[in-house]
């Protein structure tokens, strides 16, 4: 299996891992802490834990596209051009 060898992948990603982020973000699971737990609709440790995975990935996926060679910097005739 290879991997896709332009970043339009990887920029499709970065932008649904985002999404996923600000998302997490606007359900408040700081305030939802505050109900009883029977109002929870979330356990806020989960969407907690969900926030900090996300950023991790979409850490990874930045490192990933910024080791990405630029066009201009392949040799003329590299495959990957």
């Amino acid at each position: 299996m290879t991997a896709p060898s332009d970043d339009g992948f990887l920029h499709e990603l970065e932008l649904e891992v985002e999404a996923e982020v600000v998302q997490v973000e606007l359900s408040r699971p700081e305030d939802a802490a505050d109900l009883p737990v029977a109002e929870w609709l979330f356990d806020p440790a989960d969407a907690e834990r969900e926030e900090i995975g996300l950023r991790g990935l979409l850490a990874a996926v930045e490192v990933l596209e910024d080791d990405l060679p630029m066009e201009d910097d392949l040799p003329p005739g590299d495959p990957a051009a």
